[in-house]
């Protein structure tokens, strides 16, 4: 983790080519962050559960997107990347950030265990209003679930399409008007 008053480490600069960084599982490209930023709103506080190094989350928090990205991780943190102010950790995989009811957007990029998300959804599912889920393409059947009620329209695309590796997969889940005529 950066200790207070020590810098984070400097951010690389990222090519249109997917690139696996040390510290992130995802392949990263200026072609994704851009992506990202279309998709995640620019006025909120959004909270990327399961962080690790904060590679992403410092790019996305950075310019020229400058979104206000809170990273969370289990201590101790391997975060590398997030000043202090952008980081928070909680005991273990079982618990929760209570940060996740301040914010309007969560990120899951590459999550370990679907229960995680079925937790934050069930226990701070009411204010959030977009999910962005990230990680293989043979893993989403068992968190496409989470999204099967009638709260969530849920767009899914290959990675590929968006400046990531050919076996990611992204799926961006926005909550349904409450008062939608159909």
């Amino acid at each position: 983790m950066v200790p207070e008053g020590d810098c984070p480490l400097q951010l690389p600069v990222l090519s249109s080519k997917p690139i696996a960084y040390s510290g992130s599982c995802l392949g990263l490209s200026s072609t994704l962050l851009s992506h990202l930023h279309s998709v995640l709103p620019n006025t909120a506080v959004i909270l990327s559960i399961g962080s690790g190094a904060g590679l992403l989350e410092a790019l996305l928090n950075g310019d020229p997107y400058c979104h206000t990205i809170i990273g969370v991780e289990v201590e101790p943190s391997p975060n590398r990347y997030l000043p202090p102010e952008n980081h928070d950790t909680v005991h273990g995989t079982r618990f929760l950030s209570g940060r996740a009811a301040e914010a309007t957007a969560w990120m899951f990029i590459y999550p370990r265990r679907v229960g995680l998300l079925e937790e934050y959804i069930k226990m701070y599912g009411g204010s959030v209003e977009l999910v962005v889920w990230i990680g293989p393409k043979a893993d989403w059947d068992d968190y496409q679930d989470c999204f099967q009620t009638s709260t969530w329209d849920v767009g899914v695309q290959g990675c590929e399409e968006s400046g990531g590796r050919l076996w990611e997969l992204m799926a961006i889940a926005r909550k349904r008007e409450r008062n939608k005529i159909s």
